[in-house]
């Protein structure tokens, strides 16, 4: 679905708008979904919704996970191999609103991010500058590098390795399974699932050094049907490791 942002008065939600491909709008639209700037950031709105969506790396749930979250003891941090001296290099082939990649720069490794929908790509770069402006955080937010692109494009033209490449892909709810808050189901609708996520796994074998890390919700099923060398789990949601291809 192809949405814009209202830019009235912020010449941060025109850049952001340009940056990103995105449609500026004078006004709040008669429309399904939009993006706007207020409260100082930039917001997924839903019409008729109070709930909004935006991505805020300094306070809120991230910054309680900054500071109270486990640490390196928190199942993404053993899936991509963490160590007190060792802080991978991690290319996330599906970066979303960048909450485990957030997560990763604040225990010390370096990130690039990939992600190929503008509307979260405008999302995590808004909160990527206001985290970048915060004492406590713009170190962290200095590890983060945000690309918009296709990822199976992006790889295929690229001749680099990293450490670790992390795949997270948009995954289609079964209908048993809990229903995302209500804001969020807002986004995924959005943003829709990664069907083609399968074609991700050989690329990203062939660009890491150590592993690949897969995250999944618990009941899912191997991404490529490709069974993992090993596993971690979490409440609800597994990291499936590969290993990359040799040579």
């Amino acid at each position: 679905m192809a949405i814009g942002i209202v830019t009235a008065g912020s010449d941060s939600a025109l850049a952001l708008a340009t940056r990103f491909g995105l449609a500026p709008l004078a006004s709040v639209p008669g429309r399904d979904a939009y993006l706007v700037w207020e409260d100082d950031h930039l917001a997924l709105a839903t019409a008729g919704d109070k709930a909004r969506v935006w991505v805020d790396f300094v306070g809120g749930a991230q910054g309680h996970r900054r500071k109270h979250g486990g640490g390196r003891g928190q199942p993404v941090a053993r899936a991509v191999g963490l160590k007190p001296d060792y802080h991978p290099r991690v290319l996330d082939l599906t970066a979303g609103l960048a909450r485990d990649a957030f997560v990763l720069a604040s225990l010390g490794c370096t990130l690039t991010l990939l992600e190929r929908s503008p509307i979260a790509c405008a999302l995590v770069a808004d909160g990527l500058a206001r985290a970048a402006t915060d004492p406590e955080t713009a170190d962290i937010a200095a590890r983060m590098t945000l690309i918009h692109t296709d990822a199976r494009d992006w790889l295929a033209r690229s001749t680099e390795h990293w450490d670790v490449v992390f795949v997270d892909p948009m995954f289609p709810e079964p209908g048993k399974r809990a229903k995302p808050k209500k804001d969020m189901a807002a986004f995924q609708a959005l943003i829709g699932a990664d069907e083609d996520a399968d074609a991700l796994l050989p690329l990203a074998r062939a660009h890491a050094t150590r592993r690949i890390v897969v995250k999944r919700p618990r009941i899912a099923p191997w991404l490529a049907a490709e069974k993992p060398a090993f596993a971690f789990d979490g409440e609800s949601t597994r990291f499936d490791a590969y290993l990359p291809i040799a040579g």
